[in-house]
């Protein structure tokens, strides 16, 4: 395996995975922006992503393999696993004369109850993102956040206000979504998050929801709560949400820089990635003896690694984890 120009590269089989410029074949990870690029002239992804890049990317050729199954290309074996990051995610095995690497994409630990739990998979060499790669980050009891969450909307509706909840189109509004309890009020999503979702709705149950449209009055979303990406919750459309109150949710939310920077009502701290503890778990549980950190506090984490006795090192890539100031897989 190589870390190219193009991406990371496995010669033998002539393929990358997750590859940030046009190739002839790409594996996968999953549907985020900076893990899935559009152009590349044959796609393979676990086949819960199938219709996630045929919503985000359009007519390509792809084709979709089931957890845990095996597909051969030119001797080399290729596998998916799940990685718990969102909907059809996958940590991507590669093996070749008994020598395994495992590639994780993103992935967290700690079940979401909506998509299949992380599986760890033994391998000679790990390669890890590290998003929140540094001990400050060690999540919450992600019910007690959704607890959180829909509490924050039964105050705001008894104060006749909206409740403007904010998190990534894809994974992370999912997510919340499904959490929400209906009994509250009316859920409307913005259009990004209501199209994706939808995309979805074989695989998650989610409670009734509407997307906002142009006839969607003030009077409409009063006490309601609409569920929007990031790069949505600036601009003139919030104008018509009347009195309202905002709400983040990203595991960037730990920290009170990125609380005062986000300028927002209320935080809440639900991540896709693994934390540090979560980090960690994953390396150990995969008895490797290489580690390979690509995205977030690599530098910190591999130092950690080395330390306890890991041949851990960094490589440059141009996946981006959990981005904070903007939803970069959202079209407005």
């Amino acid at each position: 395996m190589e870390f190219t120009s193009k991406g990371i590269y496995c010669r033998l089989a002539d393929v990358y995975l997750d590859p940030w410029r046009p190739v002839k074949k790409a594996l996968i990870s999953h549907g985020h922006a900076d893990h899935a690029r559009w152009g590349h002239q044959n796609y393979i992804t676990q086949q819960d992503n199938v219709p996630i890049l045929k919503h985000r990317l359009g007519a390509i050729s792809i084709t979709g393999v089931p957890y845990g199954a095996t597909f051969v290309i030119n001797n080399v074996k290729f596998s998916f696993h799940p990685s718990g990051h969102v909907l059809g995610a996958a940590q991507i095995r590669v093996e070749h004369l008994g020598e395994v690497w495992v590639f994780t994409g993103d992935f967290k630990i700690k079940s979401d109850g909506i998509t299949p739990p992380f599986e760890p998979v033994r391998c000679h060499t790990f390669i890890t993102e590290c998003t929140f790669g540094i001990p400050v980050f060690n999540w919450p009891n992600p019910q007690h956040v959704h607890d959180q969450i829909n509490q924050w909307w039964a105050t705001n509706k008894n104060q006749r206000k909206t409740s403007l909840l904010i998190g990534y189109s894809l994974g992370k509004a999912q997510r919340l979504l499904h959490y929400l309890d209906p009994n509250i009020g009316t859920i409307y999503t913005h259009n990004a998050v209501g199209k994706m979702s939808q995309v979805m709705e074989d695989k998650i149950k989610f409670p009734k929801y509407s997307i906002l449209t142009p006839e969607t009055t003030k009077k409409d979303l009063a006490g309601c709560l609409v569920l929007a990406p990031p790069a949505a919750a600036e601009g003139a459309w919030l104008k018509k949400l009347g009195p309202y109150s905002s709400g983040f949710a990203s595991g960037w939310m730990l920290t009170r820089g990125a609380r005062r920077r986000r300028a927002i009502d209320q935080s809440f701290v639900l991540s896709d990635h693994a934390d540090w503890p979560g980090l960690l778990a994953a390396v150990e549980a995969t008895q490797c003896q290489n580690v390979i950190t690509t995205h977030g506090y690599t530098d910190i984490f591999a130092q950690y690694l080395r330390e306890k006795g890991w041949n851990a090192r960094t490589e440059k890539t141009d996946y981006e984890g959990e981005v904070l100031e903007t939803d970069k897989e959202t079209a407005l």
